[in-house]
């Protein structure tokens, strides 16, 4: 039995009214029924979805980059020449989402940060299997820092900024960004996607019942991985990757009661023992999600202050 005794009152209201929605088992998804819910959830996201809610100070620009991949860039008016900015990766099982999914949180975070930022709207799995949805979160990154003269922002001071299966493409632009020798300036990972295995405890103790569920995390890497053998890459599984050396600045930030908590931690003692600098925070009664979700959870805005916090102390200290 599920006890949700660790959770405020605002996070079992939202397990509250998700159960009424009725979602389909996991584990009993097979092509054809994870298609029809494919198409369920793209077409019920595309209804609901739109530009966030204008916020003061902040202005946004579609755009279309490199091989036609749509971005979102984020700027407040009169922004200085050399101000730092962030790569935004949304997260979604890598088959969910797009540019008007966290419209509002990142309006929110530009203004918050005096920071820029670009949204990605990466190809999607399981059309766009991996490593598409990879390469083009590299490429936008590539194309920010070597048109940051462009963006009005410091080249040197790029953030790569993703929440979950985004922070799992996040932490694999850093170390493709490292090993082709990009001057990536820091990973932000939130609640971060990195073990194709399923197999920690937090993904034992929060198996079912507390939003993200291991079935459910279980078919969103068959969509992403088809090909099996591609789970064993450190570009698809960063925890697999055996040198996370020379990596930037890291910000890792978890929920306590999420199935992908201890991989994150576990992967932000991992860099700290490879001598990247790191700072790590565990949110304790929180759920997967809650970090962009500011209608629902009310440690979204205590999160994303502690968020900002944490890159701007990164990103402006001496080189």
């Amino acid at each position: 039995m599920t006890d949700h005794a660790q959770l405020g009152p605002d996070v079992r209201s939202f397990l509250d009214q998700l159960a009424a929605y009725g979602f389909p088992a996991w584990g009993d998804l097979d092509e054809q029924s994870g298609a029809a819910y494919l198409g369920a959830a793209r077409a019920a996201i595309g209804a609901a979805a739109s530009p966030g809610p204008d916020v003061a100070g902040v202005v946004s620009e579609d755009r279309v980059i490199g091989r036609d991949l749509p971005v979102r860039v984020y700027r407040r008016p009169g922004q200085a020449a050399d101000s730092p900015a962030a790569v935004y990766l949304h997260g979604g099982g890598w088959v969910l989402g797009g540019l008007d999914q966290n419209d509002g949180w990142c309006r929110w975070f530009v203004q918050s940060s005096g920071m820029a930022m670009v949204s990605v709207d990466y190809r999607l799995a399981p059309e766009h299997p991996f490593p598409v949805p990879l390469d083009d979160c590299y490429e936008a990154t590539r194309w920010v820092i070597e048109h940051a003269g462009e963006l009005g922002c410091d080249p040197a001071r790029v953030a790569v900024l993703g929440s979950s299966a985004g922070a799992n493409l996040a932490a694999a632009v850093a170390i493709r960004a490292r090993d082709a020798g990009l001057g990536l300036a820091c990973q932000a990972l939130v609640y971060p996607v990195l073990d194709s295995s399923c197999s920690t405890a937090s993904y034992l103790q929060y198996a079912r019942g507390y939003f993200l569920e291991r079935d459910q995390m279980l078919w969103y890497w068959a969509q992403y991985t088809p090909d099996e053998a591609s789970r064993s890459s450190p570009l698809a599984a960063p925890a697999l990757a055996s040198d996370l050396s020379r990596l930037p600045y890291t910000i890792v930030l978890t929920a306590e009661c999420d199935p992908l908590r201890d991989e994150g931690q576990e992967y932000a003692r991992r860099l700290a023992g490879a001598g990247v600098r790191v700072e790590y925070r565990c949110y304790r009664g929180q759920l997967h999600g809650f970090v962009v979700n500011r209608a629902a959870f009310e440690q979204a805005d205590v999160a994303t202050a502690e968020l900002v916090a944490l890159l701007r102390a990164g990103l402006d200290a001496p080189r």
